[in-house]
């Protein structure tokens, strides 16, 4: 164990009470660089169907490891809660181009669509960083499947809706260029004035490249009649503000974890809004959740004396992404601690172990977390037990 390890994991005994421990559950691989004719495999995203199915969806990235490229949007599903995974599957596609960032949610409150599943994508016809010179579009869709998974309808374009195009508007010109919805699961909202939202959270660049990736700005975008029609919500302030995530709050309102991409702190960032999203009270560094610039993901898992208890997977690491960490909190996302070690490099190694995650809740007694590990070669899934107090309905 290297000096770096020792002193990450002194201080979270150091910062936290009780015992922190390893996952001892082996991982299964889902997706595996090579396999049915793909490169690579990226950028994990995970929904239970209404049968209780499991659908891992990820990037097939098919002539290397880029973000860019000849990318689809594929999907594997397993019967058994995770123990094994059927044949990979096309979703989505952009010829020879780019269709990726799949972020999921399911309707559980519309009457006429019970259970049917969104998923919302992005494509590109330049690589980001020429987008962000302004020499391309990241273009917004989603298609719908209303059989578990099974079919899905043909794709809507929302960019018209979702992004502010160079144009002049009043005499301000808006000037939105890359584009990015989540990876991974996007969010309804349960309780609330605000039940049956749907929020699916975003960033785009604004204007010419900044140094240090300060032309990034975290946003979302929701629809409250089924996804018929979509706004848009206020801006992140913080600059580089990037890849998020959503989580309902107790009172209904909704927290946004972010990555930092500016790197000017290692750290998540945490945003908290009281109207579905619509604007942000508060955006500021948590600096229990150390971060190397990498995904994270958040879910609220239950409800303890009327707060949200939210389970948040990243890599807890300043340095590389590595030490893929479950933490939860159980008082709306004001303090975290860490709940168990999901993975981490073998002594040794040096390059990326565990990257992006997404996670899901299977049962009262069990959490799901899928994976990048081993230097993006594989996508895995993994298991957590998790005690019962922690997953308590909100009545």
């Amino acid at each position: 164990m290297d000096k770096r390890t020792i002193i990450l994991i002194a201080t979270f005994f150091f910062q936290f009470s009780g015992p922190l421990c390893v996952a001892q559950n082996s991982a299964v691989v889902v997706f595996s660089s090579g396999e049915s004719g793909y490169h690579t495999f990226r950028i994990p995203a995970i929904i239970k169907n209404k049968k209780g199915h499991l659908l891992a969806f990820c990037e097939g990235r098919k002539t290397g490891s880029a973000d860019f490229g000849n990318v689809d949007i594929v999907l594997k599903r397993s019967l058994d809660g995770g123990k094994t995974w059927g044949l990979l599957e096309l979703v989505a596609e952009n010829g020879e181009r780019q269709a990726g960032n799949p972020a999921l949610v399911m309707d559980l409150l519309n009457s006429e669509n019970a259970g049917r599943i969104f998923l919302f994508y992005n494509t590109g016809n330049q690589a980001e960083q020429s987008i962000r010179e302004g020499k391309g579009i990241r273009e917004v869709w989603y298609k719908v499947s209303d059989d578990g998974g099974r079919n899905w309808e043909l794709p809507v374009n929302i960019t018209s809706q979702v992004h502010r195009l160079r144009k002049e508007n009043g005499g301000n010109t808006l000037d939105w260029r890359s584009y990015a919805n989540t990876p991974g699961h996007a969010l309804q909202i349960m309780h609330g004035k605000f039940r049956g939202r749907l929020v699916i959270a975003a960033n785009h660049s604004f204007g010419p490249p900044q140094f240090r990736f300060r032309d990034y700005r975290a946003h979302v975008f929701f629809s409250d009649d089924g996804g018929k029609t979509f706004r848009l919500s206020d801006d992140i302030y913080y600059p580089g503000s990037n890849e998020s995530m959503a989580a309902e709050l107790g009172n209904g309102g909704i927290l946004l974890n972010s990555r930092n991409q500016s790197g000017d702190e290692k750290f998540r960032l945490i945003s908290r809004s009281a109207d579905g999203g619509e604007h942000w009270d508060t955006t500021y560094l948590e600096k229990t959740l150390v971060d190397p610039v990498n995904q994270g993901a958040v879910l609220t898992i239950g409800y303890l004396k009327g707060k949200a208890v939210i389970a948040h997977t990243h890599t807890q690491d300043s340095l590389r992404r590595n030490h893929l960490m479950l933490h939860i909190s159980r008082d709306d996302g004001y303090s975290w601690r860490p709940f168990q070690m999901i993975d981490e490099a073998p002594e040794g190694a040096t390059k990326d172990y565990t990257a992006y995650s997404d996670v899901l809740l299977l049962s009262r007694k069990n959490l799901g977390v899928l994976y990048e590990r081993n230097d993006y070669r594989e996508i895995v899934w993994k298991t957590v037990s998790l005690p019962r107090s922690l997953t308590r309905r909100k009545h």
